[in-house]
């Protein structure tokens, strides 16, 4: 197997199994994100163009985005039961809080 397509099948496998647990529409308009990734409506990477270490990258990146926002909405509903803003004060400071560049916010 050429190298081109052994990258190909790992991150199509990536990103279908991303499809399974974010949903095709997410899955699919994150791997798209990454520039020098083609991919097909099955998440079946067709072409890539650039250094694939960085495209692999890119595309873990790219989901790793997400995290954040899935951590947050799934904890909404169990902190909502607290009294006096507990959870907005815990998913704010958890969540919400962006770690680059020093991770602190004014």
């Amino acid at each position: 197997m050429q190298p081109n397509t052994d990258y190909k099948k790992l991150l199509t496998e990536v990103i279908q199994k991303q499809m399974v647990i974010l949903g095709p529409s997410i899955a699919l308009a994150k791997a798209r994100n990454v520039k020098g990734l083609t991919v097909g409506d099955d998440g079946t990477v067709v072409n890539i163009d650039g250094q694939p270490q960085e495209l692999i990258q890119g595309l873990i990146d790219q989901f790793v985005q997400l995290s954040g926002l899935i951590v947050k909405k799934t904890m909404e509903p169990l902190l909502s039961v607290y009294p006096d803003g507990v959870a907005d004060t815990l998913v704010k400071t958890s969540v919400a809080t962006p770690m680059v560049g020093g991770g602190q916010t004014k």
